[in-house]
């Protein structure tokens, strides 16, 4: 990608943006800094925030052979809650990155470094979508409400992360994958083992896709003093891959099987499918990968939204049987 690819365009585009995305085509003029300030311009995040909450929410109904319609609103509230405060987190991340992102070719096209967006307002906005968010979290059960809230401790830690340790990327998948342990609570009011392990395994998932997404920034990050995984690993960057690839589906897999180990073994075979064809995804996004092909890392980023609807419809068939 070259630099001039990556400067903000004269309608305040983000350089990474999807292209002819909603926000810029039929978002009203005075919205779209705001929008683009919650990624609504690049929903992948969105969806890697929510895929968890799936992930949960399916394997307790595995887990207890019951569903009904405080489900259907968990499914609803969290895609909602997962659009709010992802809008959030990155209004957040932004307001805290402001410096370092207009030193980045990827990023000086964001709201604040542009100058589309003060920090003023970016904080009124970032309040804005919690305060929302917030009102769904109280409609569900007090264990879901509890780690809604204790959600907001990594959330706030995040932005900071890749200052202190080469890392930041665990720091983010303890944050996005937050949602596997809040669904299965919306559900069963508990927790336990079952969501745990199934939270680990996201965790390793956010590991795998931020690295290959960190490669876009590595040069700048290094003239910048930024660490991350992408930076840590380097040319042994396939190896840790494809480990965290494997520890993906192997805690996938036991989450799994401890959720359906008291149904038939007919739906616990499907639904150890759902782990299985996740790991062939990954598999061929690590055959593709090319740390030195930015367009191509994106792609391959933007892909897990496919990875990590894999699984659900093999949970689907399996509570069917």
């Amino acid at each position: 990608m070259t630099e001039n690819s990556q400067m903000p365009e004269p309608s305040g585009t983000v350089a990474d943006a999807v292209k002819d995305n909603w926000v810029d085509r039929l978002a009203p003029r005075f919205s779209r800094p705001y929008l683009r300030l919650s990624r609504a311009d690049r929903p992948i995040g969105t969806w890697l925030l929510y895929l968890p909450c799936l992930w949960g929410l399916s394997l307790a109904v595995l887990a207890t052979d019951s569903y009904g319609s405080h489900d259907l609103w968990t499914i609803v509230g969290c895609g909602i809650g997962a659009f709010l405060m992802r809008g959030a987190g990155c209004t957040w991340n932004d307001i805290t990155d402001r410096d370092i992102d207009g030193s980045v070719a990827r990023t000086r096209s964001r709201p604040i470094p542009s100058g589309q967006v003060t920090v003023r307002g970016a904080l009124m906005w970032m309040v804005a979508q919690a305060l929302v968010a917030f009102l769904i979290l109280i409609t569900f059960y007090p264990t879901a409400i509890i780690l809604g809230i204790l959600a907001l401790a990594p959330v706030a830690i995040y932005p900071f992360a890749k200052r202190f340790t080469w890392w930041p990327q665990v720091f983010l998948g303890i944050a996005f994958n937050w949602g596997a342990l809040l669904a299965w609570a919306a559900h069963t009011n508990s927790i336990g083992p079952v969501p745990i392990v199934l939270y680990f395994a996201g965790i390793a998932w956010t590991l795998f896709y931020d690295t290959i997404y960190a490669f876009q920034d590595a040069e700048d990050d290094a003239l910048i003093g930024v660490k991350s995984t992408a930076r840590l690993f380097g040319e042994n960057a396939r190896k840790w891959l494809r480990f965290f690839l494997t520890v993906t589906i192997v805690l996938f897999g036991l989450a799994v099987l401890l959720a359906a180990s008291e149904r038939s073994v007919l739906s616990l075979v499907i639904a150890i499918g759902g782990p299985w064809a996740l790991g062939w995804h990954l598999t061929w996004q690590l055959s593709r990968f090319d740390p030195d092909d930015n367009d191509g890392l994106l792609w391959l980023f933007r892909s897990n939204r496919n990875a990590g609807l894999i699984p659900l419809p093999f949970f689907a068939i399996a509570l069917l049987v």
